[in-house]
């Protein structure tokens, strides 16, 4: 088995597009994340594939000591139809890589060069329904540069693939439909609640490009906050970040959620996705670049996660085998 060096310049993507062969330090983690909202808006996905997951209350547990032995592949389907949770920790024999290939348990992601295919074959949490599919994701465009995300240098993001279309087909449970998808790579050599105490995030494909937002607060109490425009042909642009608005918080566990909004727009909350005691994922109606768009947009508040209660709820929607 191979391995990409882990850095700025390496990590979890490069020029040539995702490289599933990355090596992750003890302490540390690496996920490849796609999302989808379908050409209706009637229905979303969200496919995350980690190595050192970085909300698993086992890696915590055992002192994030081997990320490899906490490997699991997140599937979320939602919208109208069957809406599937699926989140199975497992351990280090289960995974196998190479730049351009990765399978953790019975799921699967392969990288031709031009094309990402996912095949997921998971069992959903707390409810143990089959959650089995494929979803093809063809890149409109790549990029081609890695971004630091804090001050320090210990956690990096490479947007790979901002504008993609993505086609889904699950048997389990039945669902068909295609739409605008986004693919990017996260890594850090320490876990998120020691390099930050709270981000919102939010990117939406755009008529020339796509646009994406991070307001990241360090765990040291210094803000970071970019707005990226990325043209048909890949090359980032950075514009100016308009002032963020709040959007109404979690309707049950209150976490806290804004967007960057320019004078006079006010965005509003589409479709909730996700509304956890610490996190929130959503569909909003914004306006970027002069476009109005409808938008994912995530809200993660790791203080709120380093509670000891917190932790202990998660086992719930992700078991361990």
């Amino acid at each position: 088995m191979t391995h990409h060096a882990f850095g700025d310049a390496g990590g979890g993507a490069d020029a040539s597009g995702p490289r599933f062969d990355l090596t992750v330090p003890s302490g540390g983690y690496g996920w490849w994340y796609v999302d989808a909202v379908s050409d209706d808006g009637m229905h979303g996905l969200t496919i995350i594939i980690m190595i050192g997951g970085v909300f698993s209350p086992y890696y915590g547990w055992a002192g994030y000591r081997d990320p490899y032995n906490h490997v699991g592949v997140n599937v979320a389907l939602y919208g109208a139809g069957p809406n599937r949770w699926a989140f199975t920790e497992r351990r280090r024999d289960t995974i196998s890589q190479s730049q351009n290939q990765i399978s953790i348990g019975p799921s699967s992601a392969v990288w031709d060069g031009k094309q990402l295919r996912i095949d997921i074959k998971e069992r959903g949490a707390p409810l143990p329904r089959k959650v089995i599919g494929t979803v093809r994701l063809t890149p409109n465009w790549r990029t081609h540069e890695g971004h630091q995300l804090d001050h320090k240098g210990r956690h990096f993001w490479h947007p790979i693939a901002p504008s993609s279309r993505v086609d889904v087909a699950f048997d389990h449970p039945k669902l068909a439909w295609s739409g605008s998808g986004y693919f990017d790579s996260n890594w850090g050599s320490e876990m998120l609640q020691d390099g930050f105490q709270y981000w919102d995030w939010c990117r939406s494909a755009l008529t020339d490009g796509a646009a994406i937002y991070y307001d990241a607060l360090d765990r040291d109490g210094q803000r970071n906050r970019f707005a990226l425009h990325y043209d048909t042909q890949g090359s980032t642009h950075k514009t100016d970040c308009p002032a963020s608005i709040p959007l109404t918080p979690g309707p049950i566990w209150r976490v806290k959620r804004s967007v960057p909004a320019p004078e006079g727009y006010t965005p509003k909350t589409h479709l909730m996705l996700e509304d956890t005691p610490f996190y929130t994922r959503s569909h909003i109606t914004a306006r970027f670049d002069g476009e109005d768009v409808l938008a994912v947009h995530e809200s993660l508040d790791l203080d709120r996660f380093s509670k000891p209660w917190v932790r202990c709820l998660l086992p719930f929607r992700m078991p361990r085998v």
